[in-house]
């Protein structure tokens, strides 16, 4: 028998009995499941990731609906538990379901959701921050100062590099990648070059117009061009931000080979999902290495090359 989880209860007599894997930010979704007469568990384990059999022990005898992660892995065995508790709705709180098997859902009757489009700005954010960070070597810095080895003001000491005017590139110009280029261009005063299976035909709009109010005040305008190739983006580009799809063509899209097409200085920014960068950053031996065993998948990411996953051309 599963060993009890703990738990914190919302709206105890309601109808609908939802549980949620985790606590999540705000209110706003406990207030709607309660208005929609739900009884809401909200797990309270301090497991960071929890078990199949944790979340097997959380669905219990009854339950209408389960909230979960993407650290989490559904499949055949949850969704046959959720079903036989009477369970008609998953939701992932993720824009990605990679963990989340399709099939198993639909063979127990279980409707899945996810977010799409809610996380944009913000992954988009988060690769911006990233690509400043590695830029002005902030992390380092930061180390340095609190290490207590900074003594006085010297001329190169943790300068790293000047964006303005430099040039950031982007593979795949989805949502979030398009809105990287946006924040970087507008934010930075960078040219792009971009390559993607579709002509992103509005982010080339909103560079070309930025570049004309620059030029109409006195500034260098910005420029845009579209690669024919993502050889083209490494060779070119000062900082390289990672966005494609993930399929069995993005497995290890960056190795050794085209590591040795970047510029010396060059800054690899990865914000996808799966493996287009070995994962360990210490470990870079095992990464060039080809014909090394991909590594195992993590809860929160899949190994697309284990995968029945359709093939881009990307």
């Amino acid at each position: 028998m599963a060993k009890p989880v703990s738990i914190e209860v919302w709206n105890p007599n309601g109808k609908y009995r939802v549980v949620s894997t985790k606590s999540m930010p705000g209110t706003r979704w406990i207030n709607l499941l309660i208005e929609q007469d739900c009884r809401l568990e909200i797990c309270t384990e301090k497991k960071t990731i929890l078990s199949v059999e944790d979340i097997i022990a959380l669905i219990g005898d009854k339950c209408d609906g389960v909230i979960g992660q993407l650290t989490e892995d559904w499949g055949e065995t949850l969704f046959a538990a959720l079903s036989k508790a009477g369970g008609k709705a998953f939701s992932n709180m993720a824009v990605g379901y990679n963990n989340v098997d399709v099939n198993a859902a639909n063979k127990y009757g279980v409707a899945v959701g996810n977010t799409p489009g809610v996380l944009t700005e913000t992954t988009a954010e988060l690769a911006a921050s990233l690509s400043l960070a590695a830029a002005r070597r902030i992390v380092e810095a930061d180390e340095f100062m609190r290490a207590g080895l900074y003594d006085g003001w010297l001329p190169h000491l943790f300068v790293g590099n000047l964006l303005k005017g430099q040039t950031v590139g982007v593979i795949g110009a989805g949502r979030i990648g398009s809105a990287y280029a946006r924040m970087m261009v507008e934010g930075f005063k960078m040219n792009l070059i971009y390559f993607d299976l579709y002509q992103s035909t509005r982010l080339e709009k909103f560079v070309t117009a930025y570049g004309q109010f620059l030029k109409a005040n006195g500034e260098q305008p910005v420029t845009w061009k579209r690669a024919s190739s993502m050889s083209e983006v490494l060779q070119e580009a000062d900082v390289i931000s990672l966005h494609p799809v993930l399929d069995k063509t993005t497995y290890h899209l960056i190795n050794k080979e085209s590591l040795a097409t970047m510029k010396k200085e060059a800054i690899l920014i990865n914000c996808s999902r799966g493996y287009p960068v070995w994962h360990d950053p210490n470990r870079v031996e095992p990464f060039l290495n080809e014909n090394a065993p991909p590594p195992a998948a993590s809860p929160s990411i899949v190994n697309a090359k284990a995968l029945g996953l359709p093939v881009s051309k990307l």
